[in-house]
């Protein structure tokens, strides 16, 4: 018998929409995860992560929303298929892979920064 294990979560992030919306490819390409969705008007997509021992994909939807000019709420839902035998292994691996989008999600934010910073150190020396 399968059924869907699901995991949720909302974090706020200190960058506006449009520069979280644009470092999602990078995360999700530093993970090796496919994107299955994407809806660029309401900030949406559905992700799928790859397939483990004994687990299979999971599905996750990220849906970003403006807190203010400066800030972003990006929730996350999460499903991921289990069987009676898989659920044993799995158990756990729902959560895991959001913690793992949202360490790769604030790696690329942090680097996206620092190039930022660089550029206008850049531009105060010429």
């Amino acid at each position: 018998m399968a059924y869907l294990r699901e995991e949720k979560t909302k974090i706020e992030i200190d960058y506006s929409l449009e520069k979280v919306w644009a470092a999602i490819p990078e995360a999700v390409t530093r993970l090796e995860w496919k994107t299955k969705d994407a809806d660029e008007a309401n900030h949406k997509l559905s992700v799928l992560t790859k397939k483990g021992f004994l687990a299979y994909e999971s599905t996750l939807n990220v849906d970003l929303t403006a807190v203010n000019d400066s800030t972003t709420q990006v929730s996350i839902s999460a499903e991921t298929p289990v069987t009676t035998i898989t659920s044993m292994a799995d158990f756990g691996r729902t959560r895991d892979r959001i913690e793992l989008f949202i360490e790769a999600l604030a790696l690329v934010m942090d680097a996206m920064a620092q190039k930022e910073k660089a550029a206008g150190k850049a531009k105060k020396t010429k």
